[in-house]
């Protein structure tokens, strides 16, 4: 019964450790002397990363491949006081990306039909992509390989 107790006790700890990392309770800056290059970076997901990188403490250089979109993410967090660079970028095709983005939320139907497949029944935020990527990048995360996280909203997944 004792070793059940530490045990619970333990993974209590871990999970508090992991969660205080993820939103920056535990240490400050702990991405201090890295720098985190993010593509894709000007907005949405891209954007938050970069911005969440950038909170604890890596240099970030965003990138897009227009360099009014890197002017303006510079700017932005710059602004905010981050360390920040930006360069222009193209990582594939960007139409098709557009395209394919504007049709999982043009179609309000379609939206609520994901929605009632996950858990929390909404749709997430960039913002809630970019704390597990910081916490990957951090040394608290230094013991973990091979894995896989899934910021899906509770959706069934299989990977």
């Amino acid at each position: 019964m004792q070793k059940a107790g530490l045990l619970l006790g333990c993974s209590a700890r871990a999970w508090r450790s992991v969660r205080m990392a993820s939103s920056g309770v535990t240490r400050r800056d702990p991405l201090t002397n890295k720098v985190a290059l993010v593509t894709a970076s000007t907005d949405g997901i891209g954007f938050a990363i970069a911005r969440r990188l950038a909170q604890d403490g890596a240099h970030v250089v965003v990138s897009s491949r227009k360099q009014q979109n890197v002017d303006r993410a510079v700017a932005a967090l710059q602004g905010e006081g981050l360390s920040v660079t930006g360069t222009v970028c193209h990582v594939g095709k960007a139409e098709d990306r557009e395209r394919l983005v504007a049709t999982l939320w043009m179609d309000k139907a379609r939206e609520e039909r994901i929605k009632e497949t996950l858990q929390i029944s909404r749709i997430g935020k960039p913002e809630e992509c970019a704390g597990i990527v910081s916490f990957m990048c951090s040394e608290d995360a230094s013991y973990i390989t091979g894995e896989t996280v899934v910021v899906g909203g509770g959706s069934p997944s299989r990977l």
